[in-house]
């Protein structure tokens, strides 16, 4: 017998409506700061991974394409790949990109700089993307900001995409940012936890 799907298991519907939205219209992309927030806070407060193993839609969305849809090798990560090397280097790479990112937006917001309607892939590819911005009652800064988190969003995606092909459906999750923070929160929140018995 199999086991009932619960609300949870259809997140990835979520992650895969955010990329069509952005693709429409990049303000969209502010949605993506969920993405950012709920897993700190549940890590946070409940000090483990729930949103890793249950509530990240886009690693349900690679689970879906890779194992159902068959597009993934299903073979091992590279050992290097696991390492706390590489993801905390990753990290240290992605925070630097991100704010790289903010100061960027902060600059379109203090008249310094133009907006770039602009999604960077890879953090090297820029494709134009005049067509998803239309205006907005607010400075071109709010603008700015979405496109730099969409590409975020966007490059994240490849990069998972690549990996869910090459290796295992999931194998974005070994090395993902997001999952990384909240791992270093667990670890601790736990030893805060320890300390106090």
């Amino acid at each position: 017998m199999k086991n009932k799907k619960k609300w949870y298991d259809y997140l990835w519907i979520a992650s895969l409506t955010y990329l069509i939205l952005g693709f429409f219209n990049i303000l969209f992309a502010w949605l993506g700061l969920l993405c950012f927030f709920i897993p700190l806070a549940i890590a946070i407060v409940k000090g483990n991974k729930a949103y890793c193993n249950k509530y990240c839609g886009r690693g349900q969305l690679f689970s879906l394409i890779g194992g159902r849809f068959g597009l993934s090798r299903k073979k091992d990560i590279p050992g290097w790949m696991g390492t706390g090397y590489f993801r905390y280097g990753f990290l240290v790479f992605f925070f630097a990109m991100f704010f790289l990112m903010l100061w960027n937006t902060y600059l379109v917001f203090a008249g310094a700089k133009d907006l770039g309607a602009v999604v960077t892939l890879l953090w090297t590819f820029k494709l134009p993307w005049r067509w998803a911005y239309h205006g907005t009652l607010f400075s071109d800064g709010v603008a700015q900001f979405a496109f730099g988190f969409y590409s975020v969003m966007l490059t994240s995606t490849v990069l998972g995409f690549f990996t869910m092909i090459l290796f295992k459906p999931r194998s974005w999750c070994v090395y993902c940012p997001m999952g990384t923070m909240t791992q270093l929160i667990c670890k601790a929140k736990n030893v805060t936890s320890s300390q106090k018995q």
